[in-house]
């Protein structure tokens, strides 16, 4: 297995920490998607090497693995249980035995033959996908090229910034005859919307005049949907809310059920008011303060 200098890839040395490998990976997967080259065919192997450096790297378990075997950092946690075994029959029968993972590794896969070799699952692959908002209020057919192979891939409407789906079997090759690796897809969901988005639900902030706060109207609201004509309380108060059932964001993998849109109303004091309309508030505090 040729050795891959993690490091190399992502421009970074050993002493990088968490925060430049993200920024790093970030930085360089925008400049070598597929999507964006698509008449460079070394950006998929590019683009493939990153994710992979990235998912190993990023972990900080793998990565202290690969720091430590290498190439074979996949098979270190053997090499630690082989270890610990082979202590206690040294300890128990006496002799010495090598302790290198070389030799270890050596003699599990083609070294002499003196054991069975073992099957070992492949790695899991790491890619992100971006789309936005209003991409994913319905289910969505779209192709996803991964280490030069196309996937198809249906996502689910409802789909939240940060979730994480997986494809099983298509990640790297398994060793000795393992089951493949699996290819975990993070979506980076852009919201393109007037709406705040928290689970299912929406939340908008719409502006009233002090009038229709008082008295009460209608007001026209923007939902994911449309319009709506949506009717103010009369004497409502600032920061009062209305729910509008139904009316957020598609529930995941939950077909035909949907959140719910939270409108907070806002009261708008009205400014440079006339002479005429002063005297009529005045008239109207006055009324207020002789009835109390």
């Amino acid at each position: 297995m040729q050795f891959k200098d993690y490091y190399k890839i992502l421009g970074l040395d050993k002493s990088a920490t968490s925060d430049d490998i993200k920024k790093a990976y970030r930085k360089l997967a925008r400049k070598s998607h597929p999507d964006l080259n698509p008449d460079n065919p070394d950006a998929k192997v590019k683009f493939q090497e990153l994710n992979e450096a990235n998912e190993v790297l990023s972990d900080p378990e793998k990565r202290k693995k690969y720091d430590k075997y290498g190439k074979d950092w996949e098979h270190g946690e053997e090499f630690e249980k082989a270890q610990k075994q082979r202590r206690s029959q040294q300890q128990a029968y006496g002799g010495g035995g090598s302790n290198d993972f070389s030799d270890y590794f050596e003699s599990m896969f083609g070294g002499g033959g003196r054991r069975a070799s073992p099957r070992f699952r492949g790695q899991d692959f790491n890619a992100q996908l971006s789309l936005k908002l209003t991409d994913v209020l319905e289910e969505r057919k779209q192709v996803l090229t991964v280490n030069g192979k196309n996937i198809r891939l249906t996502i689910p409407a409802g789909i939240s910034d940060g979730q994480t789906i997986k494809i099983a079997g298509y990640g790297g090759e398994g060793r000795n005859g393992g089951p493949k690796g699996d290819l975990l897809i993070t979506f980076s969901i852009e919201n393109d919307t007037v709406f705040k988005r928290v689970g299912d639900n929406l939340y908008l902030t719409k502006n009233i005049d002090l009038y229709s706060a008082i008295l009460g109207g209608d007001v026209i609201i923007e939902t994911l949907t449309g319009k709506v004509k949506v009717k103010v309380p009369a004497e409502s108060s600032n920061d009062s809310k209305i729910k509008l059932s139904g009316k957020g964001m598609p529930a995941y993998k939950k077909k035909g059920t949907f959140g719910d849109l939270i409108i907070t109303f806002k009261i708008e004091t009205p400014k440079n008011l006339t002479e005429e309309e002063k005297e009529l508030f005045q008239k109207l505090a006055k009324l207020r303060n002789d009835g109390n």
